[in-house]
């Protein structure tokens, strides 16, 4: 550990077990209410079944985002220190289990939580005398019902630790603010700025059991670290001065992709005829976000050639008889569209000969991976600055991406074409684009 972390750390038993989740509680949420404990908090048993009054913690309303899924809330009154000691909840600061669904006609238990260690109180006092901001960093994909119990929860950790202001984030959905997209560090910047702060980033630091380790189900906590650029530790490595496992980042990396592909092949013949002898048809085929709208825009619309694309004229049709229409006024045109397979394409292929125009394909290469990468990019990860300048894009299905797979059919020349083109994925963009591009996106397991 760094002389930065060692500071502030207490040595506990080294002997002390830790409890792992199980994979289907790490795909739902990162935490559920825990095993019952002895009577911790005996004040909100009978007198305060909610938990929640005559606490000095509170949920901050509305909730974050476009579409409220980040819950907010503070215990006492958090101050905007330059460093930031941020930590998950579940697995790290308390134990993890799930809720247990009640039995009918049985009133609920209360809810209840158990450190992850003892000493864990003492380690945020601790943490928060020596100049911290403390920040509770968790996903909690939970359902509504599910989720109102564990925001009981909350309430009772705070009363625990009643000299330790604190603030919490909670993502809730599978969005921009579930780790390890950084949207909730995203969200305490702005405070921050609000402030006129700037956060400590090189002293600031993140605790996380979910590390890529053997033993661990995921390195989403660790990606999250490394997004936002802050050193990261395990629990074991910050609160028992272990020292650090062996690790690997499973998933989706753009570290992964060749550098050195040119932008088109072959390049003997131009994007764009130098000196068009008529109207042409020209075809995109590919995964959706790798790039087609962008190319069109940046060589054939110059050109003066028709836009044509499914998502705005709704139906393969409409599709089809746009290209007729531009053909027939003497434009050409681009088909852009995913355009997977022989039987999809042939339309057009059809309507090029009996208009007896020239058809040209540009496959635009890249991975599944990649585009889903790309479709996660522009979602939800685009600086402030690129996202002001276009619509706002909606993060695409899964299913999307999928059913190109299962269905894609790589064109031949035997299907018509004048020329086939292969557009190799290139990143195009400013240095701070490039660097939340180049971010673990993807949850694990997808």
């Amino acid at each position: 550990m760094s002389d930065k972390a060692s500071k502030v750390s207490i040595k506990t038993s080294k002997s002390a077990t830790v409890q792992k989740r199980t994979a289907n509680h790490l795909e739902d949420a990162e935490g559920s209410a825990p095993k019952k404990v002895p009577k911790l908090f005996p004040i909100f048993e009978k007198s305060q079944p909610d938990g929640e009054d005559k606490t000095t913690y509170q949920w901050i309303k509305p909730s974050l985002g476009p579409q409220k899924t980040c819950l907010h809330g503070v215990n006492l009154t958090p101050e905007f220190r330059k460093k930031v000691a941020a930590f998950d909840l579940d697995g790290c600061l308390i134990q993890s289990s799930l809720f247990k669904r009640g039995t009918k006609g049985k009133a609920k238990e209360p809810p209840t939580f158990q450190w992850w260690k003892p000493i864990i109180p003492a380690k945020l006092k601790e943490v928060h005398d020596a100049g911290y901001s403390i920040v509770i960093i968790t996903n909690q994909a939970l359902r509504s019902a599910t989720l109102e119990e564990w925001k009981k929860k909350i309430p009772l950790i705070a009363a625990a630790v009643p000299e330790v202001p604190f603030r919490l984030f909670a993502a809730t959905a599978k969005d921009s603010y579930r780790k390890p997209i950084p949207g909730m560090w995203y969200e305490l910047e702005r405070m921050y700025a609000e402030k006129q702060v700037r956060i400590d980033m090189q002293n600031s630091f993140f605790v996380g059991d979910a590390a890529g380790r053997p033993s661990d189900l995921a390195g989403t906590d660790r990606k999250w670290a490394l997004n936002v650029g802050i050193p990261f530790y395990t629990p074991e490595e910050y609160f028992l001065e272990l020292p650090p496992a062996p690790y690997t980042l499973t998933g989706f990396h753009v570290s992964s992709l060749p550098t050195d592909l040119p932008r088109v092949t072959p390049t003997s013949t131009p994007i764009v005829p130098l000196t068009p002898n008529g109207p042409e048809i020209v075809l995109f085929v590919g995964y959706p976000s790798l790039g087609k709208s962008s190319f069109y825009r940046e060589h054939f619309e110059p050109a003066g050639y028709v836009h044509i694309n499914q998502d705005t004229l709704r139906t393969r049709d409409k599709c089809v008889k746009a290209a007729q229409e531009a053909v027939q006024e003497g434009k050409s045109c681009v088909v852009d569209n995913t355009n997977r397979n022989a039987e999809t394409r042939k339309h057009y292929v059809d309507l090029a000969k009996r208009l007896r125009l020239p058809i040209r394909c540009f496959m635009f290469n890249g991975s599944m991976e990649l585009a889903w990468h790309n479709n996660l990019y522009r979602a939800f990860n685009l600086p402030p600055s690129r996202a002001a300048k276009e619509p706002k894009r909606e993060l695409l299905p899964y299913s999307a991406f999928t059913s190109f797979r299962a269905q894609f059919e790589e064109p031949t020349l035997e299907g018509g074409y004048a020329e086939i083109k292969k557009v190799n994925w290139v990143f195009e963009g400013d240095e701070e684009e490039r660097r939340r591009w180049s971010m673990w996106l993807q949850i694990d397991g997808k």
